[in-house]
């Protein structure tokens, strides 16, 4: 048995839902973005699944994709950790629900 495109595209799916669900069901700040990163790590896991499997005239494309959404990852890190800590600064929590700095 080889492993082929669906059995990774069926991590990536298994991936991006636990993702998806950490982030919605988490209620602090840090927890929401590691459920994203989760989300980010699936998405670059069909990327190079698609780009390994599928014949194209570009074969890297898809790891080119990968190298941009990393980056983009580390900088949503770094920017989203850097609020969490002026939140916590500021509010003395990092509770999503009790963060409401854009309420009147």
């Amino acid at each position: 048995m080889s492993v082929e495109l669906e059995h990774y595209l069926v991590v990536g799916a298994i991936l991006f839902a636990t993702g998806l669900y950490v982030a919605l069901a988490k209620r602090n700040f840090v927890g929401v973005l590691m459920g994203i990163e989760l989300m980010f790590n699936a998405v670059n896991l069909t990327f190079v699944a698609f780009s390994r499997f599928v014949e194209s005239a570009a074969p890297l494309s898809g790891h080119v994709f990968v190298v941009f959404v990393i980056t983009v990852a580390a900088a949503e890190a770094a920017i989203a950790l850097a609020v969490a800590v002026l939140l916590y600064r500021t509010r003395d929590t990092i509770d999503v629900d009790r963060i409401d700095l854009l309420k009147w």
